[in-house]
Parts: C-alpha cells; structure tokens; sequence
C-alpha cells in the first residue's frame, strides 16, 4: 500500500481497477483548510491522462508492472505470436494490442512486453531498427542540396519519408518511438 502524501514520479498504483503511473504530484497545503495533494495520472493500459486531487492520507496498493523481452516470431492476420526467451512457450496477442510503431517491427526482432497479474498490456519495440528499403522512387539529380524527402517503403511495409539520395536496396536506421529516418547503415 501506499499514501498519496508518498507519490513520487513513476510510481505505479491501483486506482479503480485501473493502473495509474504518476507524471507528476504537487504537495499543496494553503493557509485555510486541510492539505491535499494535486497530481497528473496516466493510464497505463489506455494511455489517458488524468488530473485529480488526494487526500494526503488515502492509500492505494501498489501495482507491479512486468517487463519481459520476448522475440516476435510471427502474425496470422488478427493474432500475433511472440516467443519467451528462455521457456520458449508462445504468447498470442490481439491485433488491438499493437502500438502504432509495430510496424516497424519484422519476425525475429525482441520485443518488450509489458504486464501486470499475468495480463499483457503493451508492446514495446526497441528504440532503434534497421531496415531494407524494397521501394523508393530514384532520386533526381539537383534536389539533393536541399532537405527534400520522398516516401519509402520499408520491408516490414511500413512508409516513411527518406531524403533523396536513399536508393531500394539501402539499409536505414530508424528511431521507432517517432518513425524518422536516422542514418543509412
């Protein structure tokens, strides 16, 4: 259990069958009445953010979150199959569960999965793939010297914008947490 007069950032807690991440907390005792504390809450499982009020003395149990790496191994269209690492067991997730950047995830890459009581909650990819370029449109002479982009498709599917000197058959590094182009490996 923990009191809301011991939030720190990061903490993790239950809070009407939800879990909630502290963003930030403020201590506020003003000159008339009692203390309270003002805090910014995330849902860990929706992504929603909250701003409320506590009592410095109510409490909430703590909630554990998870963290295990396990390798994507494979997607049968609604259900995908991620692989633990040192059981080998199979875990299938819904399509839902999926994170925007997923797709720049391909078969065989290690993947971090998120859970609190046995229930998987998130995904997530590492900060940093690289990728082949299948398709990309050849770049005209001249417009290199400014910061022109054009679209390029990436093995896993996914589309980004890539500068103009970028050919099929390039391997780019790429930052999943914003879907930009880094550097040509």
């Amino acid at each position: 259990m923990v009191s809301a007069g011991d939030f720190r950032n990061g903490l993790t807690f239950e809070m009407d069958n939800n879990i909630m991440q502290i963003i930030e907390f403020q201590h506020v005792k003003p000159g008339k009445g009692a203390a309270f504390v003002r805090t910014k809450l995330r849902n860990v499982v929706t992504g929603g953010v909250l701003e409320t009020t506590f009592n410095p003395n109510a409490k909430f149990p703590t909630a554990v979150i998870e963290r295990k790496d396990m390798e994507y191994s494979y997607s049968d269209g609604e259900l995908y199959y991620f692989m633990d690492l040192e059981t080998f067991d199979q875990v299938p997730l819904n399509k839902d569960k999926m994170p925007d950047n997923f797709k720049f995830v391909k078969e065989g890459m290690t993947v971090r999965l998120c859970s609190c009581k046995g229930s998987v909650f998130s995904v997530e990819p590492p900060m940093f793939v690289e990728l082949l370029v299948t398709e990309s449109e050849p770049g005209v002479k001249g417009n290199t010297a400014t910061n022109a982009t054009k679209p390029a498709k990436l093995e896993t599917g996914a589309e980004i914008k890539v500068p103009m000197f970028i050919n099929e058959g390039d391997v780019l590094k790429i930052d999943t947490r914003t879907g930009d182009y880094l550097e040509r490996v």
